[in-house]
């Protein structure tokens, strides 16, 4: 069974930085991931994706500069560094796994093209 556990969230500064993290229960070796934020009211959308097999990554252009997806093969890990935090980055943030052999999600960050996901960890930012 495929398990993604946030952590890291919490309360933070107007630009001010926060990495959280996904611990996954499957190797995240040539794996497509995917960090994706929801706001109450809002539509989840997708932040930062990433394919660990060749380190290719994509970003939402609210967040490109600020933010950097990253893993840690040895420990099973996905990170989102943030830094630069606006009152609009406030959100749960979701973790999300996409284990097809031809994995298009990390470049669409589209929620349909992702079958696991995390509880997510919330993100708040104080002006």
């Amino acid at each position: 069974q495929v398990q993604l556990v946030e952590s890291g969230g919490g309360s933070v500064q107007a630009g001010g930085s926060l990495r959280v993290s996904c611990a996954a229960s499957i190797s995240t070796s040539s794996r497509c991931m995917a960090w994706f934020r929801q706001a109450p009211g809002k539509e989840r959308e997708g932040v930062a994706g990433i394919y660990t097999g060749g380190g290719s990554t994509r970003y939402a252009d609210s967040v490109k500069g600020r933010f950097t997806i990253s893993q840690d093969n040895a420990k099973n890990t996905l990170y989102l560094q943030m830094h630069s935090l606006k009152p609009g980055d406030p959100a749960m943030y979701y973790c999300a796994a996409d284990l097809r052999l031809r994995c298009p999600g990390w470049a669409t960050l589209r929620l349909t093209d992702f079958g696991y996901w995390g509880q997510g960890t919330q993100v708040t930012v104080s002006s």
